[in-house]
């Protein structure tokens, strides 16, 4: 590996190291909190790092009037929205799990990319479609497909984390634009000031404000400051800054690792089993996003 290629590998790899270790945290942080809490406090970090750097860097800009209602619907689709389906979800179903179903994200952009941006479909990708469905059934079911002709798709959870997967490959293809138009940390601040700002009124209207917080233990705040440092601030530095040394198809490859650790942090932090149809059913789903990409 080249020297030039050598940091921004390193950068993705922590990013996704990083990223699959947030199911977990969330899930330490939902035993203390409710999602309102740890998504206000986990993306007010956020935010700040990210202004942080992008001042450090000298790209802050004020976007035009035009492209504040894109960033803005940006912000709700990418934070408050998605955010509140993953982290409502993990109340009730494993990280692990999780984990698998996000892995999906590239078969429902490849679907959205054709539906709406006529962007082709060959028979490679509708293999991977329907190879990562199957793989996302079998963990979902527990190896029971049976079940899922008698009403059952496992837990509530499990439905709402594969909401969220379309929901990012909807933002993936909203944000192209924006991506193209600017610096992608200075994109990033203003999606995520504009989502916490709806988090803020979520939090303050319906949610149960500052009430909970007083609540956080050591671990409880240890989990939540993760999140926000280094789920929503570093890693995002670091994913994007190897995505201007790497192709957006290789670098896609690293995402396929983010399980796999949730699977390993999930057994050592919280004990959630390694099952063997977890196994499988990830193969089976990476193996599916392989040829989506592939196609």
């Amino acid at each position: 590996m080249s020297r030039s290629r050598l940091f921004p590998t390193i950068s993705a790899l922590f990013s996704v190291v990083i990223w699959g270790a947030t199911f977990v945290a969330t899930k330490i942080a939902l035993t203390e909190v409710s999602p309102a809490t740890i998504i206000w406090i986990r993306f007010g970090i956020g935010v700040l790092i990210l202004g942080a750097t992008v001042l450090a860097r000298r790209q802050f800009a004020i976007p035009a009037a035009s492209d504040l209602g894109m960033l803005a619907l940006l912000g709700f689709v990418g934070v408050t929205f998605h955010q509140w389906l993953q982290a409502t979800g993990l109340q009730t179903t494993r990280a692990t799990n999780t984990a698998w179903i996000v892995a999906t994200i590239p078969v429902f952009t490849a679907l959205l990319g054709w539906l709406f941006l006529k962007e082709k479909m060959g028979w490679f990708r509708v293999g991977g479609i329907a190879v990562a469905a199957f793989g996302v059934l079998l963990i979902v079911s527990d190896g029971n497909l049976a079940s899922l002709f008698t009403g059952g798709f496992g837990a509530i959870g499990d439905l709402l984390i594969l909401i969220s997967a379309l929901n990012w490959a909807v933002y993936t293809i909203l944000s192209r634009r924006e991506l193209a138009r600017h610096p992608a940390a200075r994109m990033m601040f203003y999606v995520m000031l504009f989502g916490w700002l709806f988090t803020c009124i979520w939090i303050f209207t319906i949610g149960p404000g500052l009430g909970e917080i007083p609540a956080l233990t050591f671990k409880g705040w240890m989990a939540i400051l993760a999140l926000g440092i280094f789920g929503s601030g570093f890693a995002y530095i670091a994913w994007y800054d190897a995505l201007q040394e790497i192709p957006a198809s290789q670098l896609g490859v690293f995402i396929n690792i983010e399980p796999l650790i949730t699977t390993i942090l999930a057994a050592w932090m919280i004990n959630e089993p390694i099952t063997l149809i977890t196994l499988i059913g990830g193969a089976i789903i990476i193996f599916g996003v392989w040829l989506v990409n592939r196609g």
